[in-house]
C-alpha cells in the first residue's frame, strides 16, 4: 500500500500547489493547505494496516509530503502579495529538520543514563545494566557498540527485560538469532552476579535460544533468585502486563523486580525497585506533551525514566526507553527520545558508587519524579 498511498500523495502535493498558487486571499491558501492534510489523513486511514502501518502512512504525510506542499508553495507563490512564501518555506525547513533529526540522528544517538540509589539493606555498591527492547531487524555496528558500552562500565548484574529481534519471517530470524548470539559471545556479556532475560512480546516461544551457551539465565515463568544482599524476580510476560500483580518479598533483602512491561508496577508489588521496558519511552515525545504512545497501561508520566511510586515505603519504577526502535510496518524514528542503556548504582547510605567504566563523551542524566 505504500506505493500507492505515495502516489496519490504525489497527485495532492500537485493539485494543492496548483490551488494555493491561484488563491487571491490567506485565508484561501490555508483552506487549500487545510484541505491536503485532511487528505493526507483520511487516505492513511483508508489504506492503513494497523496501527504501526497508518503511522508510518503518517510519517510519508508529514515529512515527505508535507515538505513537498510547502516547498512547491513557497516557490508557486514567491510573487503573490499574500505572502506565505516565507512562512511555507520556514515550515519546510523546519518539517526536513525534524525528519533529519527523527530518522538519522536520534534512532543511532545512544545515551547512558546514571542512576543512583542508596539503601540501609546494602553493605556494598552493585552495578546494574539494563539493556532493554534491543528489537533489531540487523545485527551490525550500532548493536556492536551499544552492547561493548554495557561491557566496558562492568555492571555486577545485567537484566535484559525483553525485545530482543524483530523479524517475523522464521528463516530470516533463526540467522539474526545466530548473528546475536555470535556477538554476544565477541563482547563477553557477563556479568558477576549474572545476566537476566525475560521474554518480550515480539518474541517467539522459543526465543531464548538467541542464548544458547552463553552465560545469560532466560526467565520463562515467574522467578526468583538469592543474589547474596539482593533478591531478584524477574517476570514472565504475561505477569508483567498484569495491573493486578502480586509480588511479594520472600525476605528482608534488597528486592529487584523487572520484567518487559511496566504495568506490573500498578499491582502489589513488594519491592525496591522495578524495573521495566518495552514502552521505548513513546519513542516519539513532544515538548510539554510527553509520549504520544506507550502501549501500557501505566500513566504517561511513568513511561521512561525514574518515578518513585505512590503507596507508602520507598519503592521506585525505572522505565528504560530502550536501545532500538518499532520496525516492521512502523516509520523507524525516535524523536525527543534517544535510546538509552540504564546503569543503576545501589549503594549504602553514606557512600559513593563506583562508576567507573563510563566514557566522558556519553550523556550522563538523572531523573526521578514523585507521584502523589
Amino acid at each position: 500500500m505504500d506505493p500507492l498511498y505515495n502516489a496519490l500523495l504525489l497527485l495532492v502535493d500537485a493539485a494543492t500547489v496548483a490551488l494555493v498558487a491561484r488563491a487571491r486571499t490567506r485565508a484561501h491558501a490555508l483552506l487549500g493547505l487545510g484541505t491536503a492534510a485532511v487528505v493526507f489523513v483520511v487516505l492513511a486511514a483508508l489504506l492503513g494496516a494497523g496501527p504501526f502501518h497508518l503511522l508510518r502512512l503518517y510519517a510519508y504525510a508529514i515529512f515527505l509530503h508535507g515538505p513537498l506542499v510547502l516547498l512547491g508553495t513557497a516557490w508557486a507563490s514567491r510573487s503573490n502579495p499574500m505572502r506565505i512564501s516565507g512562512a511555507c518555506l520556514a515550515s519546510a525547513v523546519l518539517l526536513l529538520a525534524v525528519a533529519a533529526d527523527a530518522f538519522l540522528i536520534e534512532p543511532t544517538w545512544l545515551e547512558v543514563t546514571e542512576l543512583s540509589f542508596e539503601s540501609p539493606k546494602l553493605t556494598r555498591p552493585l552495578r546494574i545494566a539494563v539493556v532493554a527492547d534491543l528489537q533489531a531487524d540487523h545485527i551490525g555496528a550500532y548493536e556492536k557498540r551499544v552492547l561493548s558500552r554495557v561491557m566496558e562500565a562492568q555492571p555486577d548484574l545485567i537484566l535484559m527485560p525483553g525485545d530482543y529481534l524483530h523479524e517475523p519471517d522464521p528463516e530470516r530470524r533463526d540467522e539474526l538469532a545466530r548473528q546475536l548470539r555470535s556477538l554476544l559471545q565477541e563482547v563477553g556479556l557477563a556479568a558477576r552476579l549474572g545476566v537476566y532475560a525475560t521474554r518480550g512480546n515480539i518474541e517467539d516461544d522459543d526465543w531464548h535460544r538467541i542464548f544458547e551457551g552463553l552465560p545469560v539465565t532466560p526467565i520463562l515463568t515467574t522467578e526468583t533468585f538469592d543474589l547474596g544482599e539482593v533478591q531478584l524476580t524477574g517476570l514472565d510476560l504475561p505477569t508483567s502486563f498484569d495491573v493486578t500483580a502480586r509480588i511479594p518479598a520472600r525476605s528482608e533483602r534488597y528486592h529487584i523486580v523487572f520484567g518487559h512491561a511496566p504495568d506490573f508496577a500498578l499491582g502489589s508489588v513488594e519491592a525496591d525497585l522495578l524495573i521495566a521496558g518495552h514502552t521505548h519511552g513513546g519513542q516519539v515525545r513532544l515538548p510539554f506533551l510527553g509520549p504520544l504512545i506507550t502501549f501500557s497501561r501505566v500513566p504517561r508520566s511513568w513511561a521512561a525514566g525514574v518515578t518513585r511510586l505512590p503507596g507508602g515505603g520507598d519503592r521506585t519504577l525505572v522505565v528504560s526507553r530502550g536501545i532500538g526502535m518499532e520496525r516492521v510496518r512502523a516509520p523507524r524514528m525516535r524523536f525527543l527520545c534517544r535510546p538509552e542503556i540504564i546503569l543503576i548504582d545501589l549503594r549504602p547510605p553514606g557512600t559513593r558508587g563506583d562508576r567507573s567504566g563510563v566514557e566522558d563523551d556519553l550523556t550522563t542524566v538523572s531523573r526521578v519524579r514523585r507521584e502523589r
